[in-house]
């Protein structure tokens, strides 16, 4: 497993991707976080073929933190089963990689 990690969610609003940012890099669970969109989503959700627009929430964090960031961003996500995915950082300058380390440590 990598040693860290973007893990992505999406909101319905800005304003919820905000807040989840904010309560996710206070918490130390992840050093920092992007949001992107508005974008448009395609997708299948209960059975029903939908479009809509969605914010993108990119957070940054270590290997050892990603389970209590997934746990944190599920207990506070508006959507009852909201994506939550990590995706290995497979290369990174050495200054902002320590910086992940010190920032969630």
């Amino acid at each position: 497993m990598a040693d860290y990690l973007t893990v992505s969610t999406a909101t319905e609003t800005r304003d919820q991707a905000v807040a989840l940012a904010q309560s996710a890099v206070q918490a130390r669970l992840a050093a920092g976080a992007q949001i992107v969109g508005p974008v448009t989503s395609v997708f299948w959700h209960a059975g029903e073929f939908g479009t809509g627009e969605e914010y993108q929430l990119h957070l940054k964090t270590s290997a050892a933190r990603y389970p209590e960031l997934e746990a944190h961003l599920i207990e506070h996500h508006p959507w009852k089963n909201p994506e939550v995915t990590g995706t290995p950082i497979v290369q990174g300058a050495a200054p902002y990689l320590e910086w992940i380390d010190r920032t969630t440590a």
